[in-house]
Order: C-alpha cells, then sequence, then structure tokens
C-alpha cells in the first residue's frame, strides 16, 4: 500500500507554513500552490479539541464549484484519520479530537455582524483581494481563542492593483516594476492600526514604544501590534501542478496583456490602461472579407441614456464578428450612431435584415437592463425582431472583465508581432481603433462593449458570457428567438 505524505513543497509553500507571524498573506500569481497551503495551515493543530478554523470565500459558489475549496480539502483531510466531512450547517470537517475547519463565505461588509460574539483560532482568506479592508480587519476582533494557540490569520490571492491589499502589502513589492521584492519575502514586520490607519515599524518594540509616545498606556500599547509578512510565489513554485499540467502555463501565456502580467508574473501595478489591451498595432487588417468564416455574431451597446450631458443623443454601437476555419477572428462590421430610442429599434432591424442578406446566419446579441423595465424591454424587442436570430443577456461583470477574452486573442501570444484578430478594411476603422486603443480610459466605450459582446457570443455561447466569481447569471437567463 503506498503510503500518504501531506507536506508542503519546498520554497515559498514551505515558507507559509512555517512562518510565525500572525498575518501572513501568500501569493502574487495562479498556480502557486495558495489554496493547497492554506488547507495544510488547517492541520497543524488538528489534535487541538478547542481549536476551529474558518476559511472564508467572497461567495459561497466558489466553496462548491467543482475543484473549488471543498473539493480541494478532500484530496487533503479525507487522508486523515478520524476526519470526516459534514454538509450542515456549512461544509467543515471535524477531527478526531474534535478540531474542526469551516468553509463558508463572507460576501459583504453587513455579513460580518453575523460573527458577533465568535472565537476563531485560525481565520483563513482565500483571494484576500475579493473581500473589503473593513472585512478583513472586522474579522481579526474575532481573531481569538482560549485553545492554547495564539490566534493567527493565514491569506492568499493574485496580485489586484486597485485592491486595498496592494497598499497593505507595498513594502514587499517593487513600486517601480509592480513585481515581489525576492528578497524580503517572508521577512516579518509589525503593524499598529489606529484610526484605520496603519503604521509599520521594524519590531515589535518600535511599535510599542511608538504606541505609547502617542498617549497610549503601555499595558494596551503591548498588545496593539500585529506581526505580518507576504510571501510571494508562482507557477514555477509549484512543481507538482508543473508536472501534472504540463498546459496550464500554456494557458496563463495566452491572456490578455494586463492578466498575463499579473497571474503569470506576478505583477501588482500593471492595470488595464490606454494601449495595453486593444494595440492597434496588434491587428491584422484585410482588404477582402475572408470566405472560410464559420460563424456570426453582432453584438450592441444601447445608449445607457437618450441623451448625454450636453443634450445630444448617446451613441448606440453595433459590431459584427465572424470566426474563421483557421481559428482566427475577422471584425466585419461596426455601426457607431446618436439615435434616440425610436431610431435605435430601427436600426437594429434594418441591421438584423441586412445581416442575414450578407453573411447568412447571424446570432444578434442585445444587453438586457437589470430589473422589471428590462425584462419588458427585453420582451419588445423580442416581438420586434422576430424572425431573427436574437439573444437578450443581462451582463455580468464589469466591462474591463468582459473585454479580456477578446483582449487575450487581439494582443496574441507573448512575443509575437500580431494577434489573433483580423479587421476589414473600411471607412469605419479610424474611428473604431481610436476607441478601442484608449479602452478602458476613453469617455465612450460603446464599440468596445459591443465588441465584447459579440466575442463572447461567439466564443461562450450559452454559457455566461465571461466567468466572474460571485456571478448569479444562469446558463437559460436570456431570452431567445
Amino acid at each position: 500500500m503506498n503510503k500518504i505524505v501531506l507536506a508542503p513543497q519546498k520554497g515559498p509553500q514551505e515558507m507559509f507554513l512555517a512562518t510565525s507571524a500572525d498575518i501572513c498573506i501568500y501569493g502574487g500569481a495562479a498556480g502557486g500552490g495558495k489554496t493547497f497551503g492554506l488547507l495544510l495551515e488547517a492541520l497543524r493543530h488538528k489534535d487541538n479539541k478547542d481549536f476551529n478554523s474558518v476559511i472564508f470565500r467572497r461567495d459561497y459558489t466558489q466553496v462548491t464549484s467543482p475543484g473549488g475549496l471543498w473539493d480541494s480539502s478532500k484530496k487533503i483531510y479525507s487522508y486523515i484519520k478520524g476526519c470526516y466531512p459534514l454538509k450542515t450547517p456549512k461544509l467543515h470537517w471535524i477531527f478526531s479530537s474534535g478540531a474542526s475547519v469551516n468553509f463558508t463565505q463572507l460576501g459583504s461588509d453587513e455579513d460580518c455582524l453575523s460573527w458577533q460574539g465568535s472565537q476563531i483560532t485560525l481565520i483563513g482568506f482565500d483571494e484576500l483581494t475579493h473581500f473589503s479592508e473593513y472585512q478583513f480587519f472586522y474579522m481579526l476582533s474575532r481573531n481569538r481563542t482560549d485553545s492554547g494557540v495564539v490566534p493567527y490569520v493565514r491569506a492568499t490571492c493574485n496580485p489586484d492593483a486597485d485592491s486595498w491589499v496592494a497598499g497593505f502589502i507595498k513594502w514587499w513589492i517593487n513600486q517601480e516594476t509592480g513585481y515581489p521584492i525576492p528578497e524580503r519575502s517572508g521577512i516579518i514586520r509589525w503593524m499598529v492600526r489606529i484610526n484605520e490607519k496603519v503604521y509599520w515599524f521594524g519590531s515589535k518594540e518600535e511599535a510599542v514604544t511608538a504606541a505609547t509616545e502617542n498617549g497610549i498606556e503601555k499595558r494596551e500599547a503591548l498588545t496593539m501590534p500585529k506581526s505580518v509578512t507576504f510571501i510571494a510565489s508562482t507557477l514555477q513554485d509549484n512543481k507538482i501542478l508543473m508536472k501534472n499540467d504540463p498546459g496550464y502555463l500554456a494557458n496563463l501565456q495566452a491572456l490578455a496583456l494586463v492578466e498575463r502580467e499579473r497571474l503569470l508574473y506576478g505583477n501588482w501595478k500593471i492595470k488595464a490602461a490606454s494601449g495595453l489591451m486593444f494595440k492597434r498595432t496588434k491587428a491584422n487588417i484585410l482588404e477582402l472579407l475572408p470566405v472560410d468564416v464559420v460563424s456570426w455574431a453582432r453584438g450592441w451597446d444601447l445608449a445607457a441614456t437618450s441623451e448625454d450631458e450636453k443634450g445630444e443623443p448617446a451613441y448606440t454601437a453595433g459590431v459584427l464578428i465572424g470566426k474563421r476555419k483557421n481559428g482566427r477572428y475577422i471584425i466585419a462590421d461596426v455601426i457607431n450612431r446618436r439615435l434616440n430610442a425610436a431610431e435605435v429599434r430601427e436600426l437594429i432591424k434594418m441591421t438584423c435584415i441586412t445581416d442575414k442578406a450578407k453573411y447568412g446566419k447571424v446570432t444578434t446579441r442585445l444587453p438586457q437592463d437589470p430589473g422589471q423595465a428590462g425584462k419588458a424591454q427585453a420582451q419588445s424587442f423580442l416581438k420586434f425582431l422576430s424572425g431573427f436570430n436574437i439573444k437578450i443577456l443581462p451582463e455580468s461583470g464589469d466591462k474591463i472583465t468582459r473585454a479580456e477574452p477578446l483582449s487575450a486573442q487581439w494582443t496574441g501570444l507573448e512575443g509575437m508581432d500580431k494577434g489573433n484578430v483580423d479587421v476589414l478594411a473600411a471607412d469605419w476603422n479610424e474611428m473604431y481603433f481610436n476607441q478601442m486603443e484608449n479602452f478602458p480610459q476613453s469617455k465612450f466605450k460603446d464599440m468596445a462593449d459591443a465588441s465584447s459582446s459579440a466575442f463572447n457570443e461567439i466564443e461562450f455561447g450559452r454559457s455566461c458570457p465571461v466567468p466572474v466569481p460571485g456571478s448569479s447569471l444562469r446558463k437559460n437567463s436570456y431570452w431567445q428567438r
């Protein structure tokens, strides 16, 4: 019988399990073995009957989804003798000693109030950047115990330049490049938080001295400092994953520039900016429409308001994209007009007629506004466009997230001169490239939104246009005829 050994991999994962810091944040890139490390940490005190731990995700579906936190825990805890899973009231594991590991969500700041009075020895945050600063620091107040174990916090995360976490760990990150500073990974610093502001020190003694010099009594000052460290990891640190799934590296390399920098290289400074997602020089211009297109979709972005701030009609955009037999994509037509509501309806119907005549089967996709009014509008459009292949779906995720799949194809693999997107030469090219190249900083984003909608329809069809953690969009939540 083969012996099963549960142990961290050498490198960052081993550092994560070895640190004595009160708070340790482990991350920096995708695939670094972060979740496995977090689950291993919860085993440290499994023989202490008074020990308990709670590992949070922002949404409960992130706990229960295939390959998620719960599935991962089965691959570890099922080998522990006397350990068994329970599903009520929430998913958790009970060890023979009585110690427990619990999995649950912390979806909003208000959810913190349900933890009033709780005592949690080990608090885990899986993907800390998904949680608010308030949630993190409020739950520190629940980090207490009479188990004999000094209470502590462990967290994992991928980089997010807009997250509060980026500011919290900035000492460990090169602020010019955005990459972690290797020699600082795992070094412990001390923090004191007063009036929602964090002060940093090189030692606990410095922190206590600073607190007392600012009028805090010595007894209280001794308990205020928390030791903190950040441990960086990348996919290359996870030798097991690299061996078992060698294609995962190629998946990360195929991401758009911003996501590739974040998830492959652990860049904490990069964010979507003009020229990064849709460089015009990455697109390939074709003078003639290719004859090998196997599927067509036109996405629409409808004006959110009837007028802009100057009282002029707002823009409505429609972008036609085809997928070619060779796997490339062709942007064949772009419409961008300032029209009132009645004119918009007529434009969409006329475009459906011409698309059908010129390109054959074209799926026309429109966004559905939230609420009852959006449903009524969807029904109206569905009736008005009877006879055409129409989909009307709620949008999920923000504009940047929805644009990332198209951006990845537009940019191509790292080192490629051109991406995987062709653009038909036409009089709308300059207008289109100007907006796409300036996305997401551009004032108007209608053509970019319509492009994302068309591309996601081609690639994802019936499924959610972009897999967004926590999205409530169901596979059949659209109107279609």
